[in-house]
């Protein structure tokens, strides 16, 4: 993850403009030494103790890349050293780390962040902005698909709950976007489907109650092959006067109903308008952008972890609902 990192940044001018590299810390330094030479990055520190290059380079901000339960660690290690942090998803391995970041970062004055980098891409951002014009009128339920056969290798496939906390969050942070408000409780039945490759979790079916009487259901799995969905989901939303469909890619298909009469009404096709801003739909670069304007301007980055601790609890209490077999208030 830290190359897709790294070549957002290579890839935007105006990040380019204003970030400069000047650590890379890795518990393996040849591999740090390779990513520089990769991105010719010039005068830099490499090593394997996070403390020691901090207080070497004495940067602004520290990006965190690290599997999620080094995080805790990494995190409070950059903010003591008064750094602004941006950290991978999830935010913490258990809801006690993740209000642990949240007020150290406020004791330090630091901000800290994370990567929910499905909230910048272009679909979500116009789904958002479909939703808010009320084109089909108050939102009832939002229904998303998730079926990739994934083979990573290395540390996922070893993960419990790998579903569910390593790719879930982004579709349960995305959902949460769109409907503007908050999870109240879940049911969730989480499997590891016969030929599954992965050791635990790898897929999963839930069902989340969201205030304002809104539901969100979500359907997934990372070993099913032959079939695959966009990464970012296949979504039914549905309003009290039509629905939008959204294939995770290019394809959106919205209806409302025109008609009074009749068994089923009659419905009129309606326009998802583009985003206002495509400067907010380039994914990981958009994320970094939105987290380097937060620290120049003083404003509160979108995805600051005191909001995304929200998603956290969203993944934590479905992984506590297919422990227990239960609803589980969030």
């Amino acid at each position: 993850m830290a190359r897709g990192w790294l070549k957002a940044i290579a890839a935007d001018h105006d990040l380019r403009s204003v970030i400069r590299i000047v650590g890379l810390v890795d518990v393996n330094p040849d591999a740090a030494s390779t990513l520089a030479a990769e991105f010719d990055i010039a005068d830099v520190a490499i090593g394997s103790d996070l403390a020691a290059v901090l207080a070497q380079t004495q940067p602004d901000i520290l990006f965190d890349v690290v599997v999620p339960s080094a995080r805790l660690d990494v995190v409070s290690a950059g903010l003591r050293h008064g750094c602004h942090v941006l950290s991978e998803k999830p935010m913490a391995t258990s809801l006690e780390d993740g209000r642990e970041l949240v007020r150290l970062a406020t004791e330090t004055g630091r901000l800290h962040a994370v990567v929910q980098n499905r909230r910048f891409v272009p679909g979500v951002r116009r789904i958002r902005r479909f939703i808010e014009g009320g084109a089909i009128g108050d939102l009832t339920a939002i229904h998303c698909d998730f079926f990739i056969g994934a083979h990573f290798g290395g540390f996922r496939e070893e993960m419990e709950h790998v579903l569910l906390l390593d790719m879930a969050i982004h579709t349960f942070d995305a959902a949460r976007f769109i409907a503007g408000t908050r999870p109240i409780a879940v049911y969730c039945r989480e499997e590891n489907p016969r030929g599954s490759w992965y050791a635990h979790g790898a897929a999963a079916t839930a069902i989340f109650e969201l205030a304002d009487d809104l539901t969100f259901t979500y359907r997934g799995s990372w070993c099913a092959e032959g079939a695959n969905t966009s990464w970012e989901s296949e979504w039914r939303i549905i309003g009290t006067r039509g629905t939008l469909l959204w294939d995770g890619a290019e394809n959106f298909r919205a209806k409302r109903v025109a008609g009074t009469e009749g068994f089923l009404r009659d419905l009129e096709p309606i326009e998802v308008p583009e985003p206002d801003d495509l400067r907010q739909t380039q994914g990981h670069a958009s994320v970094i952008a939105d987290f380097v304007a937060a620290i120049r301007t003083g404003r509160h980055p979108e995805t600051a972890s005191d909001d995304n601790i929200n998603s956290l609890a969203m993944v934590l209490a479905a992984i506590e609902s297919a422990r227990s077999g239960q609803r589980v208030k969030i």
